[in-house]
Formats: structure tokens, sequence, C-alpha cells
């Protein structure tokens, strides 16, 4: 059996999307992830369906794994002839214990490549607005950690070249020993009025930062019950213009926003979110099931060639059509002479994953504005018409069309259905006035939220409703709910944006 190989990936500092392209890249190669606490999970995405998944968290207690267990799970599976990728917290190489697993797969005679990640003393300072360095203030930077080794005699930290580094010091996993580490500085002859700062979950929307002088650091991590893993920096810099703390700053920072589509719609939203500095919470309330293998839609499919017009009216709806294609052995040139218009720009984005570039998208995102503005794009008289959507849709495109002159068909190839699920966290998360908002991206996630959550906990909560669009919203009132605000764009940017509009008034 030919030996395999193993791959010390940098996870980066947190939040998945921080991983560099070459370890994302590894990931989708390997046979075998080995993953600790710090990696975060989403970063799984980026691996195959089948990969072997082995979680070996360094803590104390059950569950924990020591870094001898770890160097032998590196040397089996390798040895088995598996791909492995070791994904560890941060950079490998920087306070990654990185070298006791080389030297393990080094005497085991197997090959590896380190790849490099964020550094969390790095990261965690640039999401808090924190220059590192600084030319009239710090040259130079001091990556200390705040742990050594257990049962080490003698310590490997100089405490008094620390107290006079005239730069910025950078304690690794030091909240444990803040109130040491800060008086042996002062007692080595640190100025106690030196800025210092604790970041604790950086990059992400719970993130915490904690700034005072080094002599009063300690009370105040103490005060604001400040948890690890967090990063302490001690310097001039640690006190410098808070305008640059970009990140907390943000108008849906530490924000939880409520999400109630399908699975795959909930995960694509929770990025966005994400990307503004809000804190997800996702809810399923829908599943979507396809309806390719109806008698219809095959009937269909074999007649694409007598449509003139061929209309998408959701990304949902593009995806499980060049699935079954995919499946039949069949791609966009089905789609032959026919002109093809889409709802809005997402279904425009996902046509063009597939190659179709749309020949119609509305300014105006709802199956009314498609309607009217198509008609008023191009002359509808006689013309045959496709329309390929969710089975519980309105009827009012299809009517609209119809009053054009146009001959329509109305393909239904996928339906939304209800996933019925325990829901005590969301409900509790509004009865506590944890959630700040509530989204609604469609009328039947309204549906399918209101058949799981009772009307009088939303009402009871305090909780904002934001909407996507008129049709959502109407459906909100038909249950007397009250909606906060209505995007004017109907896209999850465009709710998005309107939720941020009204958190800055």
């Amino acid at each position: 059996m030919k030996k395999g190989f193993v791959y010390l990936v940098g996870a980066g500092p947190g939040r998945a999307d921080l991983i560099t392209v070459r370890g994302a890249e590894v990931l989708g190669l390997a046979d075998c992830v080995i993953y600790d606490k710090l990696a975060n999970p989403s970063l799984l995405k980026f691996a195959r369906k089948d990969v072997e998944l082995i979680h070996v968290p360094k803590r104390i207690g059950k569950g924990s794994c020591t870094q001898d267990e770890i160097n032998r799970m590196l040397v089996e599976n390798a040895g088995a002839g598996k791909i492995v990728v070791r994904l560890k917290g941060g950079d490998p190489c920087v306070f990654g214990r990185a070298s006791e697993e080389l030297a393990a797969l080094t005497e085991a005679g197997i090959g590896f490549e380190i790849v490099p990640g964020v550094t969390a003393g790095v990261a965690v300072a640039s999401y808090a607005g924190i220059m590192l360095t600084d030319r009239d203030t710090s040259s130079q930077v001091a990556f200390i950690t705040g742990q050594e080794a257990p049962g080490k005699e003698v310590t490997g930290i100089d405490w008094n070249l620390l107290a006079k580094f005239n730069g910025t010091i950078v304690f690794y996993m030091g909240v444990g020993h803040l109130e040491s580490i800060a008086r042996r500085l002062i007692e080595e002859g640190r100025d106690a009025q030196t800025p210092a700062a604790v970041i604790a979950e950086a990059t992400f929307p719970t993130q915490r930062v904690v700034r005072a002088p080094l002599a009063k650091i300690h009370e105040q991590f103490e005060r604001q019950k400040i948890k690890p893993p967090a990063i302490v920096v001690i310097g001039d810099v640690a006190g410098g213009d808070t305008r640059f703390d970009w990140f907390m700053n943000r108008p849906l920072f530490g924000k939880t926003i409520v999400a109630t589509r399908d699975e795959e719609g909930n995960a694509d939203f929770a990025g966005k979110i994400i990307a503004r500095g809000g804190n997800p919470l996702p809810f399923v309330t829908l599943r979507i099931k396809p309806l390719t293998s109806s008698n219809e839609f095959l009937r269909t499919l074999a007649q694409l060639g007598q449509y003139e017009w061929i209309v998408f009216t959701s990304a949902n709806g593009v995806a499980i059509f060049f699935k079954a294609l995919g499946q039949l052995g069949k791609d966009a040139r089905v789609l032959g002479a026919a002109k093809v218009a889409a709802i809005g720009a997402r279904t425009a984005e996902r046509l063009a994953r597939f190659g179709v570039r749309a020949d119609f998208v509305p300014n105006v995102f709802t199956g009314k504005e498609l309607g009217r503005q198509l008609i008023g794009f191009a002359n509808l008289k006689g013309k045959k018409i496709l329309l390929l959507r969710s089975q519980i849709a309105s009827n009012e495109l299809v009517e609209l069309l119809g009053e054009a002159g146009a001959e329509v068909d109305n393909v239904a190839i996928y339906t939304a259905e209800t996933a019925k699920r325990e829901s005590p966290r969301l409900v509790n998360a509004i009865r506590e006035g944890t959630a700040d908002w509530l989204t609604f991206a469609s009328p039947s996630s309204v549906d399918g939220f209101f058949e799981q959550v009772p009307a009088d906990v939303v009402h009871s909560g305090g909780v904002k409703v934001a909407s996507i669009g008129p049709v959502t919203s109407t459906r909100l009132g038909q249950l007397g709910v009250n909606v906060d605000v209505t995007a004017q764009e109907h896209t999850l940017d465009g709710l998005l944006d309107a939720i941020e509009k009204m958190e800055t008034q």
C-alpha cells in the first residue's frame, strides 16, 4: 500500500472565510481531516462528503486528546495510505505544537506540507482596529505565549527584556494568567499606565474588546466577564484610535438576525449576515422538494423548442432545473433559441453559473413587476411562454401574461413544504430579547415559521420583523404580525440594507 501524505493546515483565527485559498484547496483533497477545537467546523464544507472526520479537542476533561494521541492518529491514517489534513487554529507554526507532529511524521517516513494560516495575534488586532506596528509608536512586535509547557522548571520568557521592550507585546493564551502577566511586567519596570487590550471571540459577531491601562486591565477584564480564548495586546498601539475599529462599528455588529428560509437558503443568508457583522440564527421553515420527475416536467422538457420565452421566478427553480438536466445527461443547450427572463438579480446570477445570460430582468423583483415589465419589453401576443416555478406560487403572473395575449404554460418544478422541528432555542432567544430581528423572504417562509412558532411569542418578545417585499409583508399582516421594515430592493441584500438603515436612524 502506498504511503499517504499529511497537510498541516492553518485554519485561521476563527471566521471560516479567513482560511487561505491553499488551505481550502487541500481540504478538498483529504480522505481524513483531524481538526482541533479552535478550527471553525464550518471549514469542513470545503471537504468531500465522504471524508472521515476526527475531532481532537486538546482541553482538560472528558473527550480531550493528548498530543501523543494526535501524533499517533496522524501516523496511522497516513500510514494506511490516506491523504490527511491536520486542521489547526491560527497558524500551525505559531504556538501550534507543529514540531511535535512533524517529528512523528518524519520518524515514520511520511511526507508532509505546511500550509500557513492567518495567526490569531495578527487577525485579532486587525478586527479590533489595532495597528500592531506604527511608525510613530511601535516598530517591533513580540509574540509571547501566556501558557508555557506543563512541568517546565525554568521560564522561557525574559520578563526583564519584555518590560523594557519598545514595541507591541502580544500574548497568546494569556487571559488565564492576565493578572500575573500585568504584575510581572510592572514589577520589572513597565509603566503601569501602558495601554492594554483584551480581545475575545475575535472575527465573530460576538467579539468583545476590553481596553485599560496595564495596572487595571485584569480588573476590567473580570468586571466585563470576558472568557477565553482571547488575545492580550500591550503597548501604545492598544490605546489607539477607536474609529479604526471597523468591525465592531458596523451597523449590524452583534445583532442577532433570525433567518427563516430552507436549509441551503439559510446558509446563503447567514454568510451575508456575517459579512455585515451580524450574528445569524438559522431557523429552517421550509424544505424544497423537486418535482422534476413528474410526467408534466418531462413532457415539457421534450418540447422546450416551441417556447419563445422561458421564465424563472427563483434561484431555487434555476438550481433544480439544471440539476434535473444534469441527471438526464443534458445541459443549457436544451433552451435552444428561447429567450430567458429572471425575476431578479440573484436568479439571473444563478442562471449565469450555468452559462445562461438572462435576456430580461425587471428593475423591481416581484412576480407582478416581472409580468408588467416583460409585457412592456416585448410583444407577447400569441407567443408561447413557459413558467418554471414553485407549485405554491400565486396565479398573478400567469393572469398578467395571459391578458397580454401570451399562451402560458405554468409548470411546477418544485414545492416548499413546512419543516417540522422543535424550536426551544429560537423561542427562548425571542422571549429573552437576545434575538434582534426576524427576517422573512417569502410568504411560504412566513407560513412555515408560524406553523412552528406561536404568534404570541413574537408579539411578547420585542423582536423586530423585516420583510423582503410587499407580498411577504401582506402575508405577515394577514397573520396579525407588525412589520417594522420592508425592503425597497426585494433581495436578501436589500433586506439587510433596510435593517441597517433602521438601525442607524
